[in-house]
């Protein structure tokens, strides 16, 4: 049974993740809407039937290509509805049938459709932050890992950190280091991870996000100037925490022993 369930989470993550990558596509741009038109080419246009529009199983069985105009389609599509699958399986293995499940399915395709829209476009939509900032906080209530008092601290704290690191970064240099996207993106962590999760996200973002810009200035030109988005970083530390909170305790606490 348990077996079933798995793939029925797996199953509709990959259905769910196609709705994201239009979430992903079309919400940061002005008047776009979400739910209308339906599913079709981005190069012809063409109605996309509904064989089309198997998750991951369409795109493998299309190559990659329109039917209808043969343009190339983005391996974006199947890797989002293949991540989303993967975490919704990883949900229900954690969580099981519970409010939690529910909770986090919410939290985690959220934290998805950020990772992609802050690669492509370099900021972390209010669409997505403020409403997630208010269910972090009401599920809270019903929520049997995080307590309404943690999650209420982690949006204080969560925001309160990064509006500092900003606020000082520009007093120092003179220059923006930080948008308000990456500190509504942290209070909406805080909100469904609790205050207790916010030095590891903090700390684990921070240091890869540092080894990737440092690796990024190593093999970019030296006249290039290339911007690196935080969402990301942020957004899979959270995801870390969520699937790994255990172990990384343990490992925090070794850490400190043998110090």
């Amino acid at each position: 049974m348990d077996t079933l369930f798995f793939i029925y989470s797996f199953v509709f993550g990959a259905l769910v993740g196609s709705f994201l990558n239009v979430v992903i596509f079309r919400l940061p741009e002005e008047g776009q809407s979400v739910i209308f038109p339906a599913s079709h080419c981005p190069k012809c246009n063409t109605k996309l039937r509904w064989f089309e529009n198997i998750p991951i199983l369409s795109w493998l069985a299309l190559r990659g290509k329109c039917r209808t105009c043969k343009a190339p389609i983005s391996l974006q599509y199947p890797v989002v509805e293949l991540c989303m699958a993967l975490l919704s399986g990883a949900l229900y293995r954690n969580f099981g049938p519970s409010f939690a499940l529910f909770y986090y399915f919410l939290f985690v395709a959220a934290l998805l459709v950020v990772i992609f829209i802050d690669l492509h476009h370099q900021i972390i939509p209010d669409k997505i932050s403020l409403p997630g900032i208010v269910i972090g906080f009401l599920g809270s209530f019903l929520n049997p890992i995080v307590t309404w008092q943690q999650a209420g601290l982690g949006i204080l704290i969560g925001g309160g950190i990064l509006y500092g690191v900003a606020v000082g970064y520009a007093l120092l240099t003179g220059k923006e280091g930080m948008g308000g996207g990456d500190i509504k993106l942290l209070a909406m962590i805080g909100a469904f991870l609790g205050w207790q999760s916010l030095l590891y996200v903090v700390f684990a973002s921070s240091l890869v996000g540092s080894l990737i810009g440092g690796l990024s200035l190593l093999l970019q030109k030296k006249d290039s100037q290339t911007r690196i988005p935080f969402g990301p970083f942020l957004s899979l530390a959270a995801l870390s925490w969520l699937f790994f909170q255990d172990g990384i305790l343990a490992g925090w606490q070794w850490y400190l022993r043998v110090l």
